[in-house]
């Protein structure tokens, strides 16, 4: 099933949390139901659903010293094409650290402000 085509046959509810884990990057599923206002049991059939529609990732983790899930959106979700500058990665990806007086910046920068 295409991500569209499974947003397409979403609830309000299962829409409204889909927004709220896209929106934060990730959340505790014990905080999920909290932040939309819905019961602990609702909150589980939202995630339940979004995951079977391939829509988030769910990860066992403990969180507060209690065992919960980590809700995220899938890579297929993310928009890759927002590091790119023409044909060169974002400098900001990975550990170093980035010098902002630096020629691989500079290059970055001026191929974002050269894009069409």
């Amino acid at each position: 099933m295409s991500t569209q085509t499974a947003e397409d046959e979403l609830s309000e509810d299962e829409y409204r949390g889909l927004e709220l884990i896209r929106e934060t990057g990730g959340i505790h599923q014990s905080n999920f139901w909290k932040e939309l206002d819905v019961s602990s049991r609702k909150g589980s059939r939202i995630v339940e659903s979004l995951v079977e529609k391939e829509l988030i990732d769910r990860e066992e983790t403990v969180h507060d010293g209690h065992n919960t899930y980590y809700l995220s959106p899938t890579a297929a979700d993310l928009e890759f094409s927002l590091l790119m500058a023409g044909d060169m990665l974002s400098p900001f990806v990975g550990d170093e650290e980035v010098d902002a007086q630096g020629d691989t910046f500079s290059q970055w920068v001026m191929n974002l402000a050269y894009e069409e």
